[in-house]
């Protein structure tokens, strides 16, 4: 007698694998659906990712280093700011529907364009027009130091997020709901208050604590596979935009917190 293991017609038979059980949904009439493998997601996200920081390291680079491009960016700073948002929105609608060759190409060129902008950022920062070369020994220390703390909250967060047991699915719904905050409080503090170094602390602080759990949340998602309607290339590139945005913005508070003083 054939053992039901070995017999071909036996349909109830179990996926062998992880990548089968989440490839296909067998019954006993046979495939009724498939959805696409969630391996790769987080890993995908975190390589791309890594590459447009390293593409808005260079555009910062070459920003603070060329005066006539730096007057440029400079003098289109709103646009190029609300240019990069507008693109970064696109990429979020877009993705399920474009081409992920497309979409990450247009996360490539958000990432330039921010670097554009954090250029401008950064060099205001380190400009001192007592200082050799206009640039401040201790605006350059600020700068090394914000990176490095942002870095390390960073990749402490994206750690906790892949390995914590706990949901943090209500936690990142308060996050948003307290960066929709912070980001009326920012324009207030532009419009009334531009010059209050309290406050700016007190912005940085919160802004790097949103973040924190921002990225630990993203994380989780992108591990689990939580990213609905969308392919697997697509959504890679949706994680990459997601930590990018958690990096960068980890960095830009980290910023405010040692410039709070300047």
């Amino acid at each position: 007698m054939q053992s039901r293991d070995n017999d071909p017609y036996n349909r109830t038979q179990a996926p062998s694998t992880a990548s089968e059980r989440d490839k296909t949904i067998e019954t006993l009439g046979g495939v009724i659906e498939s959805s696409p493998p969630r391996e790769g997601f987080l890993t995908g996200s975190f390589v791309w990712m890594f590459v447009g920081v390293l593409l808005s390291a260079i555009a910062t680079v070459f920003v603070m280093s060329n005066e006539t491009l730096l007057e440029t960016v400079t003098d289109y700073y709103l646009l190029l700011a609300l240019g990069g948002l507008g693109l970064a929105f696109g990429i979020m609608f877009l993705a399920p529907r474009i081409s992920p060759i497309v979409a990450l190409g247009m996360f490539f060129a958000y990432a330039l364009m921010m670097g554009l902008v954090i250029g401008v950022i950064v060099y205001g920062f380190t400009y001192d027009p007592t200082a050799p070369g206009n640039i401040s020994a201790s605006g350059v220390s600020g700068v090394v130091s914000a990176f490095l703390g942002a870095a390390g909250i960073f990749g402490g967060a994206a750690l906790y997020g892949f390995v914590t047991k706990r949901d943090l699915t209500s936690l990142g719904g308060i996050l948003f709901m307290g960066l929709i905050g912070l980001i009326v409080v920012m324009f207030v503090q532009l419009f009334f208050f531009p010059g209050n170094s309290l406050m700016n602390l007190g912005i940085g602080i919160v802004g790097v604590v949103i973040f924190t759990g921002l990225t630990a949340w993203d994380v989780q998602k992108l591990k689990n596979g939580a990213m609905p309607n969308i392919n697997k290339d697509s959504a890679t590139v949706m994680g990459a935009l997601m930590l990018y945005l958690d990096f960068i913005n980890l960095f830009l508070f980290m910023l405010r917190i040692f410039g709070s003083n300047r």
